[in-house]
């Protein structure tokens, strides 16, 4: 094993106890959209008991909303607060390696919402452990990247490495619902020459995600008594011909595209229906049809065209029906417009991330894209900075009644981020 991976491997795992109980009360701060602000402080007092550099950046809607990547998500824009803290480099370059690169290493705060707390095992709030297991929201998406990430740095400062160039951990509110807090950092000029994120991979290297776009679509139909149907027109038997065209375009756009990172051809960039409200009483024929979803966009593919492809369905829709021809269903975007978003992979930092887990591991990385938009794009397509996805957890477990996170992956992630930092940014052990 390098001597290096070895150290911080060893002081790792003394640590284990320590991370695991700043994870557990990182995942205690119900952290949900625009209720970020607690967690964030707690994060900045972590970040200055290090002794970086620790800047609390609010998000403004009027400082983003005219760039072309915002997205207004309908959270008051009231104390959204994004933390960054920076470990400056000493600028020092050792002749036998590359010169010292800046990398940032990134993660959000907020959560989605819990549902029904009594389907839970447990508070979703209780950060408690089980069987090498930490439950809570957000204890998978993505608090445990954000732990990893703060402890990688904790680890190399207690082993007295001191990086080259400047680490930046970056803690971002909004990323769930359009990622107005990497956009922040975006525009008020925090860059490096890389970023990481640290999603819940599985420590898979994901340098390639699908977008997402949220949508709503309204169908009209004509009331009568339900006794008199056949002379009125019901807007969610309507609504099944709109259904039935989506899901043939969704199928038609999976044959077409091709891709060796994604595992499932037929699960690329999904397309799900997620609410429907139709009709106000039994026995009346429905007038009226709201169904609103979340529109998947391919990798490579602009915004424009994913909306474009949607606007088709829905025409061939209408022109199955009498009815939708003259009356045809209303398509409205709003919410979360994630673009897709890529870094080559050639790019340096794809490659270093394969070697280097390949040497912490002592196994090859899987590579891979992922079908969710994340703030990958907001890298790649906007700030010119390369970016990966990377990290503890598996998305299976985000999202859903009593999350999860494997504490073997976090402490793993914890081992390969430190290491990165110190063969990406250069620097020395004292």
């Amino acid at each position: 094993m390098d001597a290096t991976v070895q150290k911080i491997s060893g002081k790792v795992d003394s640590l284990r106890d320590e991370l695991v109980a700043f994870l557990s009360r990182l995942v205690q701060f119900p952290s949900l959209p625009g209720q970020e602000q607690a967690a964030q402080q707690f994060y900045a007092d972590q970040l200055r008991g290090l002794g970086l550099d620790t800047q609390i950046v609010p998000s403004r809607k009027e400082e983003l909303e005219s760039h072309p990547a915002f997205c207004d998500d309908g959270v008051p824009f009231d104390e959204r607060l994004n933390v960054i803290g920076r470990w400056p480099g000493t600028g020092k370059k050792d002749k036998k390696k590359e010169a010292p690169r800046t990398l940032i290493l990134n993660g959000h705060m907020d959560v989605v919402p819990t549902g029904s707390e009594s389907l839970w095992s447990r508070s979703p709030w209780s950060g408690e452990v089980q069987e090498s297991k930490l439950y809570g929201r957000g204890s998978c998406d993505m608090k445990a990247g954000l732990a990893a990430n703060l402890f990688a740095v904790r680890v190399l400062q207690s082993l007295g490495f001191r990086p080259a160039a400047d680490v930046l951990l970056e803690s971002v509110i909004g990323e769930e619902s359009g990622g107005v807090g990497t956009l922040t950092t975006i525009v008020k000029g925090f860059k490096a020459d890389a970023a990481i994120i640290t999603e819940p991979t599985r420590l898979h290297v994901c340098p390639v995600q699908s977008g997402a776009m949220t949508f709503r679509i309204e169908v009209s139909g004509r009331a009568i008594h339900a006794c008199m149907k056949p002379h009125g027109e019901s807007a969610i038997e309507k609504f099944y011909l709109v259904l039935l065209a989506v899901q043939e375009m969704e199928r038609r756009r999976h044959l077409q595209y091709k891709s060796s990172l994604y595992e499932d051809p037929a699960n690329i960039a999904p397309i799900s229906f997620g609410t429907i409200h139709g009709g106000d009483w039994p026995s009346t024929v429905p007038d009226h049809l709201i169904a609103e979803g979340r529109c998947g966009v391919l990798p490579g593919e602009t915004i424009d065209d994913a909306r474009r492809a949607m606007t088709v369905a829905l025409t061939r829709a209408a022109d199955t029906d009498p009815w939708l021809r003259k009356h045809p269903p209303k398509l409205e975007w709003f919410e979360g417009q994630f673009e897709s978003g890529q870094t080559a992979m050639a790019n340096p930092i794809v490659q270093s991330i394969r070697e280097w887990h390949a040497l912490v591991f002592n196994k090859s990385a899987v590579i891979e894209g992922v079908t969710y938009g994340s703030d990958l794009r907001l890298f790649t397509n906007h700030a010119q900075v390369p970016a990966v996805l990377y990290g503890p957890g598996n998305v299976l477990h985000a999202h859903t009644v009593d999350e999860y996170v494997d504490l073997g992956e976090v402490f793993a992630s914890t081992k390969a981020l430190a290491y990165i930092i110190t063969q990406w940014c250069g620097g020395e052990f004292a």
